[in-house]
């Protein structure tokens, strides 16, 4: 064995030998394993590791690794169904209105949830490690641990300088917003969970677009909040049912994503910025502004608008942005920003649910992006997207025209595609998956009826664009079978 061989190999070798080994054995020595397979001590020892994960050896340190006993099968499962009366009664003082308990999770572990390595995955939200700054990250992350107090506790609200970072990054150098407005948080879905925590009671209703992110949906259930659907369009929200729900539902908060929304891609228009914070402000509600997307913008988009956040001097916005979706989906860093006695209760909620994000991943992210290697990513992930968006749609334009958008994202990740009244969107997922890609049907961004059947295309969870172009060939064979009308061949 040659020192290039992975762990993986020697742990299968290790794990095939142990078969000769009786109960309680000592193994060879690392010493000894070094010199047999010839290969490194670091590899001896994480294969080591691996096997003792698994609880097929044990390490005792000064004395060696041995064979460990067999595993005792599983005992039977009791009686749980006790459970079901636990988790469903309410408490004298619940109302009517509270909502239930239980958060459904479905539309969000969809999309979390990994393909087999056979299937294309055009389902999936994050970048594939073919496009992630991994040598970026690594050498961030080596300078983070050398930093003198990485290990100690960081500040409840984060560390200073990234805060800073985030304020000039959400609003601007000279905007409205200082490091005093900016919590640190553990990605975006933590800030949003903070945030309808904090913002609205439970039993209330919070208004968010139609169609939307499932995690949202997610997180207002979870905290016994009502989802109230306010149609998107090509534009955006439409304004005008906006001023309507308010009136009708009383809300107090609206969960908007105004930049390359997901799933539709839309981009909130000039006038209807300016609308939204009007009618939340006469509302006297506040807007999460979801700016999931603000760095996943392709190298052809025209000029970013600023966010919401940049143009308010209220504190109308808390804003959510996140470092997850254009670096790595283990570099769980977001921001979420406040005003006023909003920040107080969302810096309570944060301290309640997690005492504070942990430093060395902070330092980490505040090495990431203060390196020259973060601008150079961001733009060869700008290229790559757009690259991939084009592959995309091309593939669909020749084999399934029917399908093709009206108007294509210019950033973001994913595509929108309308399927024929009457189709089973459900049906088509299934059978794609059986013809070996993966995609999401549209149902679970609704929240309530579906106004037609959808599919969510994603173009970043590949290797390449080769696998985008099999992955659509893959789902004309599924649109052909489960489609009431099939579509013609351009």
């Amino acid at each position: 064995m040659k020192d290039s061989s992975s762990v993986a190999q020697l742990a299968a070798i290790l794990r095939k030998e142990l078969d000769r080994y009786s109960e309680g054995e000592k193994l060879p020595s690392s010493r000894a394993l070094v010199t047999r397979h010839q290969v490194s001590p670091v590899t001896v020892s994480r294969a080591i590791a691996s096997l003792a994960a698994e609880g097929l050896v044990t390490s005792r340190p000064g004395a060696g690794v041995f064979k460990a006993a067999p595993r005792r099968a599983a005992s039977a499962l009791g009686d749980v169904s006790w459970q079901e009366v636990a988790l469903s009664a309410d408490p004298p003082y619940a109302t009517a209105d509270t909502g239930p308990r239980s958060a459904d999770a479905s539309g969000l572990l969809a999309t979390l949830t990994a393909p087999p390595p056979e299937v294309i995955d055009l389902n999936g939200g994050y970048l594939h490690a073919a496009l992630q700054p991994e040598r970026a990250l690594a050498a961030a992350l080596a300078r983070a641990g050398r930093r003198p107090g990485t290990w100690s506790r960081p500040p409840v609200e984060g560390l200073t300088e990234l805060r800073e970072w985030f304020a000039r990054d959400i609003g601007g150098p000279r905007g409205p917003l200082g490091a005093s407005d900016v919590l640190i948080t553990a990605g975006g879905q933590s800030a949003l969970t903070t945030a309808l925590r904090a913002l609205a009671a439970p039993g209330s209703a919070v208004l968010v677009e139609s169609p939307t992110y499932p995690g949202t949906l997610a997180v207002a259930r979870a905290a016994g909040l009502r989802p109230v659907p306010v149609p998107v369009d090509a534009d955006g929200v439409r304004t005008d049912l906006l001023t309507e729900a308010f009136h009708a539902t009383r809300a107090r908060v609206f969960v908007c994503q105004p930049l390359f929304h997901n799933p539709t891609g839309a981009v909130l228009s000039p006038q209807r910025r300016t609308a939204v914070l009007d009618i939340a402000r006469a509302a006297g509600a506040f807007v999460v502004e979801d700016d999931f997307a603000r760095r996943l913008m392709h190298a052809d988009s025209p000029p970013l608008p600023a966010p919401l956040a940049a143009d308010d001097l209220d504190g109308v916005v808390v804003h959510v942005r996140s470092l997850t979706k254009a670096s790595s989906p283990s570099l769980r860093i977001g921001a979420l920003t406040g005003r006023g006695p909003a920040l107080e209760r969302l810096r309570a909620i944060q301290a309640v649910d997690s005492f504070f994000v942990p430093r060395p991943l902070q330092e980490t992210a505040l090495e990431l992006v203060g390196s020259p290697a973060w601008t150079r990513h961001l733009r060869t992930l700008a290229d790559a997207l757009r690259d991939r968006r084009t592959t995309l749609l091309a593939a669909l334009g020749s084999t399934l025209p029917g399908l093709l958008p009206h108007r294509p994202p210019h950033g973001g990740y994913h595509l929108w595609l309308r399927l024929p009244d009457g189709t089973d969107e459900r049906a088509v997922a299934a059978t794609a998956l059986r013809h070996g890609v993966a995609v999401t049907p549209g149902g679970p961004y609704f929240p309530a009826e579906a106004t037609a059947p959808h599919l969510r295309l994603t173009y970043v969870s590949t290797p390449g664009t080769a696998q985008l172009e099999e992955g659509v060939r893959r789902l004309r064979q599924a649109v052909e079978e489960s489609v009431p009308e099939p579509y013609e061949r351009a």
